[in-house]
């Protein structure tokens, strides 16, 4: 299930707004089993989207979660950007087998 707060970055993206989530959006959980919530909405010129308009954006959310899991682990596994760009002006060919082998092992939805 995707977090509150991505169905809610996704939500204003599609409308061209950002969410702020230290300054126009804040969400709460009162640790009460409900789960988070919206507390705050200050979205300049978007109104404060409904459950269902929240709910709309499941399955984008969980895309984007798991996306991010993966953009997060083929960082780690590019490795510098300064060995890199090493690794390109000794061996390019070498580079680019190595980096479609991370992006193979680790494909986006």
């Amino acid at each position: 299930m995707a977090q509150l707060s991505t169905k809610i970055k996704l939500y204003c993206e599609a409308n061209s707004k950002v969410a702020d989530f230290s300054n126009n959006v804040i969400l709460q959980d009162d640790s009460d089993g409900k789960g988070a919530y919206i507390k705050t909405w200050s979205v300049d010129g978007l109104t404060k989207p409904t459950d269902s308009q929240i709910a709309s954006y499941e399955t984008a959310g969980n895309t984007e979660e798991s996306n991010n899991s993966v953009r997060a682990t083929r960082k780690s596994a590019y490795g510098d950007i300064g060995d890199q760009l090493d690794e390109i002006y000794k061996d390019i060919d070498a580079w680019k087998a190595r980096i479609k082998k991370i992006k193979d092992d680790n494909p986006k939805a």
